[in-house]
């Protein structure tokens, strides 16, 4: 076998192939400030325009600055009414937590149906008077009013209220421009690879594309649906938070399964339940997993399948594997890849081993 010699030539070009990466690196690093608006209006590009192509191409709206301004004016619309509909609700229901835990917890009365053993670990081990305090409604509103700038001044850098007004306006005008020229910009990067590599390079980043687009279009879907279900099944046992807890849940099931993280606030929600209406704890707690397990068997049983096997061509079985073998190996990020994952792999198995074309229906035959 013969041995590629390492030249003084080849050894100097690898030298500066090096030093241009740790350039670039540093570069990047120190641009932080400028570049990150434009990777968040490239994310938020990237959401808003399947909602502008419909705009543009199903409801025929002619003009495609027309259609970005539609697509902004209608996410703007939604994100408000859903914020004057939830949070509000939300707030009292804070409140009225707020007057259970004085009454039963802080002042002492008497709270026969929560259990004995619960109440003392309670109060034993959790500071009361701070939870009393951070529960206050203009607490609560303040905290609410002030999440927003503090978030946004992580992404610019900056706490100054102008500073952060304009690198809002920035980042919306980098939105804009490229959801103006969105096709274009999103396939100019093939120019930049070399031809040798061009073909497999497209080839892969529009497979790892489509896959992710499925799964999160998918995954999207069935969160939302679940978060509805919870919902109902909330409102129907009466449940403390019924609608903002459901909805709540709907958005941990992004990542799959990760709604199991909601059982401790349900324990908590089920005391104050017990110690308001006077209903036995056990019942109250007997009902919400009912409702739990309801729910979860929907979801694995028909909405996993049907939404999920359809957008990534996986069957149930497969599905369930795969969220099997990556979690066991990465934990919560291997639930999070596991399905876009297995989809690209089948995909290219089928592609350069079996030398098949495939399509997400195709999939069906070897999964």
């Amino acid at each position: 076998m013969l041995e590629k010699k390492i030249t003084f030539d080849s050894f100097i070009r690898g030298i500066i192939s090096v030093l241009i990466i740790i350039g670039i690196l540093y570069l990047v690093n120190y641009l932080s400030g400028v570049l990150l608006p434009f990777f968040i209006a490239w994310l938020l590009a990237y959401m808003i325009y399947p909602l502008v192509t419909f705009f543009q191409y199903k409801l025929k709206v002619k003009n495609r600055v027309a259609s970005i301004f539609i697509a902004m004016l209608v996410l703007l619309t939604t994100l408000t009414l859903a914020f004057v509909v939830l949070v509000p609700p939300i707030i009292d229901e804070f409140g009225k937590v707020k007057e259970l835990l004085t009454t039963y917890f802080i002042e002492g009365t008497q709270q026969a149906h929560i259990p004995g053993t619960i109440a003392n670990f309670i109060k034993e081990n959790i500071n009361m008077a701070q939870v009393q305090n951070a529960l206050n409604e203009e607490n609560i509103s303040n905290m609410i009013r002030s999440i927003l700038p503090k978030a946004w001044s992580i992404f610019t850098h900056s706490v100054n209220a102008i500073v952060s007004i304009f690198a809002a306006f920035i980042v919306l005008l980098y939105t804009f421009f490229i959801l103006l020229d969105y096709e274009t910009i999103a396939s100019g990067w093939a120019g930049l690879v070399p031809q040798k590599y061009r073909e497999m390079s497209i080839r892969i980043v529009s497979d790892v594309k489509e896959g992710m687009n499925r799964y999160f279009r998918g995954q999207a879907l069935v969160a939302f649906l679940v978060g509805v279900l919870f919902c109902i099944g909330f409102i129907i046992i009466d449940f403390p938070l019924a609608i903002g807890f459901g909805l709540f849940i709907g958005l941990l099931n992004m990542v799959p399964y990760l709604q199991l993280v909601a059982l401790v606030p349900t324990v908590l929600l089920s005391l104050l339940k017990a110690a308001d209406t006077g209903e036995n704890f056990w019942l109250i707690m007997l009902a919400t997993l009912v409702v739990f397990t309801i729910v979860q068997i929907i979801q694995d049983g028909y909405l996993v399948p049907r939404i999920m096997g359809k957008m990534t061509g996986l069957n149930a079985a497969v599905i369930l594997l795969s969220l099997s073998i990556w979690g066991t190996l990465f934990g919560f990020i291997g639930l999070i890849i596991a399905l876009p994952l297995t989809t690209i792999i089948v995909s290219y198995y089928k592609r350069f081993i079996l030398h098949i074309n495939n399509s997400p229906r195709q999939n069906d035959s070897l999964t």
